[in-house]
């Protein structure tokens, strides 16, 4: 057990991609434990804002914007404005499939700049200030597609890939602080990701094993409150990454491939 655990979260936490799936979970976890939320998508709240509050969150508030954008991540931070953050639950991101050069240009860099420019830059502003106060935690969804060389779902898997490495990283800069930085590694997930990412085609989204967003989401949240830097949901997930690890990358990205590649 960290020196960083704790038993609940308290104050203000914003939750990015919260409009469904995990990040909607994860809204809800923190609202279970009292806290104050800015809930942030690129789509309609409502809905997530009254699951919130059935919840027992003590305010919500919701901001509708594209954190791809720098306009979206400047934002975010105006709205937070002088609040201390005292969680920031950065789950907004998506994928893409089919094979990259049937992609447009326009989309990879959607991918790109969600998943890591618009995450990164979010954490460097809201995490600065936890830094100063030597008090605060984030939670990042990551992947265990990042450990997975991603043939068909190639720009998904190389940003998960950054993402699980980056906070690794900065977990230990702030090792010596009272700042925790964990890693949710979920794997397939019955979420929206399949139909945004156009890969309802796939066996991977065709699959009937898909683990429950709830489910996933409270092993992320356990872990933040842990202290722990990351962890691999389900039992399956972490078998799958210890074995991504040992077997040949060529290996792994001929196996990946049955699971991503469009059925035509």
């Amino acid at each position: 057990m960290s020196k960083n655990s704790i038993d609940k979260l308290s104050g203000f936490c914003v939750v990015t991609g919260a409009s469904s799936g995990i990040g909607l979970e994860l809204a809800k976890l923190a609202a279970q434990d009292g806290c104050s939320l800015l809930l942030v998508a690129d789509r309609d709240l409502a809905e997530a804002k009254a699951a919130a509050e059935s919840c027992g969150a003590a305010e919500v508030d919701t901001l509708e914007t594209d954190l791809a954008t720098k306009e979206g991540v400047d934002k975010l931070v105006g709205t937070v404005g002088s609040r201390e953050v005292d969680a920031l639950m950065a789950n907004a991101g998506h994928g893409l499939g089919h094979a990259f050069f049937e992609q447009k240009w326009s989309d990879i860099k959607h991918v790109i700049d969600t998943n890591i420019v618009g995450t990164v830059s979010l954490i460097h502003q809201l995490g600065a200030q936890m830094v100063l106060r030597d008090r605060g935690r984030i939670l990042v969804t990551g992947s265990i597609a990042g450990d997975l060389p991603g043939a068909y779902q190639l720009v998904y898997n190389s940003t998960k890939a950054f993402v699980n490495d980056f906070c690794v990283g900065l977990a230990n800069e702030l090792k010596a602080t009272d700042v925790v930085i964990s890693c949710l590694m979920p794997g397939v997930t019955d979420t929206d990701f399949f139909d945004r990412a156009n890969m309802e085609d796939t066996a991977a989204g065709q699959s009937d094993s898909k683990a429950d967003p709830a489910k996933v989401a409270k092993d992320g949240y356990r872990a933040l409150l842990a202290g722990e830097t990351q962890e691999v949901s389900g039992f399956m997930n972490k078998v799958q990454d210890v074995f991504a690890g040992i077997l040949p990358d060529e290996l792994v990205a001929q196996m990946h491939r049955k699971l991503a590649k469009p059925e035509r």
